[in-house]
């Protein structure tokens, strides 16, 4: 059974003391590949040298919103420079956060436009933040057609995911659906259409219902599949199938090593 995290920070300072065998403990828990998403333009050196010290780690590159007051404008340039020379398989973390109350919208919708337009532009899925804030990403993203990609940690309705649906974005379902208070994810994961799934661990942040309160890590992307595997009353193994292929899709990832 091989596993696809679409979504981890494995680069961040949260493992620099183990990242090796963080990494290790992934594969033996059969996650062969991980996309790892990129917040800010200074982080973009560091996460390239991770991705490219391990096999299965394959780098996204964006500017998330929550770090606003690390960018600058002259870092989308940058960003575009980036993308064309290091040919990743995504753009992002990119989007728009309204939990924070004293991010500036303007500013957000500005970096988060303008890295849809490098998609556009080249070709690539984005990764999506959306945080009290999908509604706002359904419009904007109706000014991008032809842009896919995934709204990561997905928590809304389901009127809402399927718009995104129809649009041909993917959700990513991590940490969050294994709590039994999150009555409307559950629900919406046990009856989604299966083609539009993603599992993700956003490590090292969302830790499951198992591992609250301590870091969360690429190898905990079996509590999810399980959790999943469970509302819709199916085999954890066809769960694995279905949301590896789509992943494959998605991101155009190079195939894994398996593991026995």
């Amino acid at each position: 059974m091989e596993l696809v995290d679409s979504h981890t920070h494995i680069d961040t300072g949260e493992f620099d003391p183990d990242r090796a065998e963080a990494i290790a403990r992934a594969r033996a828990a059969g996650v062969t590949r991980q996309l790892v998403a990129g917040i800010v333009a200074a982080g973009w050196p560091k996460l390239r040298e991770v991705c490219a010290a391990a096999p299965g780690l394959f780098p996204a590159y964006g500017l998330h919103p929550l770090f606003l007051d690390r960018h600058r404008p002259e870092h989308l340039g940058e960003l575009r420079e980036w993308i064309e020379r290091e040919q990743p398989l995504a753009v992002g973390e990119c989007g728009l956060d309204y939990w924070v109350e004293d991010l500036d919208r303007e500013e957000q919708a500005r970096y988060f436009r303008a890295q849809l337009e490098i998609a556009a532009d080249t070709g690539l899925p984005v990764i999506v933040h959306a945080r009290r804030a999908v509604e706002e990403v359904i419009l904007t993203l109706r000014d991008f057609d032809g842009v896919r990609g995934v709204v990561h940690s997905f928590s809304a309705s389901r009127q809402q995911a399927e718009q995104l649906w129809e649009r041909g974005f993917l959700l990513g379902i991590g940490g969050p659906v294994t709590y039994a208070r999150a009555k409307r994810l559950r629900r919406l994961v046990a009856g989604m259409p299966l083609e539009y799934l993603l599992l993700e661990t956003d490590s090292p942040d969302q830790p499951d219902c198992h591992t609250q309160g301590r870091r969360n890590e690429p190898a905990n992307l079996v509590t999810v599949l399980e959790a999943i595997a469970d509302l819709r009353d199916e085999s954890p193994e066809s769960i694995a199938a279905a949301t590896t292929a789509n992943a494959e899709r998605l991101f155009n990832l190079p195939a894994g090593q398996r593991v026995l």
